[in-house]
């Protein structure tokens, strides 16, 4: 099982930028994205389950990143835009073979299996 995430770069404050993980070995049945910004604790960003419904999202990226889920490719996306000099992290894909719900959901603990990580620099 192997969660390789890809996509990140340096951005201008005001960007976009698209991050993909693509999940190898199985389907989960919980997927989402996590960020640590230099100094500080790894943070819950956004998150789906295969079962659909809601999306979950952190209050500091509502509205400015979107989480998406290509099941035939076995691959989930974050959209990022509007994107903020506090954005810079390195951003982790996480997986979980179970459905999870809230407040689970956004629980790092919960997930047990996680990508390699790719960095987001926003720097003028």
């Amino acid at each position: 099982v192997q969660l390789q995430a890809s996509g990140g770069g340096l951005v201008q404050p005001g960007g976009s930028l698209r991050l993909s993980c693509v999940a190898s070995g199985r389907t989960f049945g919980t997927m989402g994205w996590f960020r640590q910004a230099p100094g500080k604790e790894r943070e819950f960003v956004a998150a789906s389950r295969w079962s659909g419904g809601t999306k979950f999202y952190a209050d500091s990226v509502k509205w400015r990143f979107t989480f998406s889920w290509d099941k035939a490719k076995n691959t989930v996306y974050l959209d990022l835009s509007s994107l903020k000099l506090e954005d810079t992290a390195v951003y982790y894909c996480a997986a979980d073979e179970g459905t999870k719900i809230a407040p689970s959901i956004r629980t790092e603990s919960q997930f047990n299996y996680w990508g390699q990580g790719t960095q987001l620099t926003v720097s003028s």
